[in-house]
């Protein structure tokens, strides 16, 4: 198996690899196409990725798909040619799926409160008691702490990240998967309640 990694800068280090015919030549070509024209590469990445860690995260997994075919790769001109087309193409995907996710626009006016009658305020306070019994029998101890800090203290990613001592993607990942459960939950019981 033939893996490829990449090390800070512009140099890529190649691991576990077999130095034999056009094999080698192709590892080469790869090789030496992609250091000297990663800062090409990374222009073509960053139209797609505004981001420039996205970028360059696009054009490592550019190299790791075209490591599966450097034994096809003669010349300078096809790897550079080859690796144009991969980043173009990841970058395409990329731009799909996010053109296919649906954004909504935020409501502002959605959680402001409105007069509410007695049997609305009882029915109010009963989901709320239902969304608390999930919080409590379904969530990990994490994803209670991550939820309640955000969603009843109001408090920032970066804030809970730091008090947690967890990375801003880990806290919105554990509060991602909490809504989830709780979203699932609830519509379970709501489901068995109308029959």
């Amino acid at each position: 198996m033939y893996r490829c990694y990449k090390i800070t800068g512009n140099s890529y280090i190649l691991l576990k690899t077999s130095k034999t015919g056009n094999q080698r030549m192709g590892e080469e070509t790869l090789t030496s196409v992609f250091t000297r024209l990663r800062g090409k590469f990374l222009r073509a990445a960053s139209r797609f990725f505004p981001d420039e860690d996205d970028a360059a995260d696009a054009l490592q997994d550019a190299f790791c798909r075209l490591w599966g075919r450097r034994g096809e790769i003669l010349s300078d001109k096809q790897a550079e040619a080859m690796a144009m087309t991969t980043v173009r193409n990841l970058g395409i995907d990329a731009y799909r799926r996010r053109k296919a996710a649906v954004f909504l626009p935020v409501d502002d006016e959605r959680d402001v409160p409105t007069t509410v009658s007695a049997d609305n305020g009882l029915e109010v306070a009963e989901q709320f008691e239902m969304v608390e019994a999930i919080i409590e029998k379904r969530l990990s101890d994490m994803q209670k702490k991550i939820f309640r800090m955000k969603e009843f203290d109001g408090e920032s990613y970066e804030d809970i990240a730091g008090k947690l001592g967890m990375e801003q993607a880990a806290v919105r990942m554990q509060l991602s998967r909490a809504r989830k459960t709780i979203r699932k939950c609830y519509q379970e019981i709501e489901e068995n309640d109308k029959y």
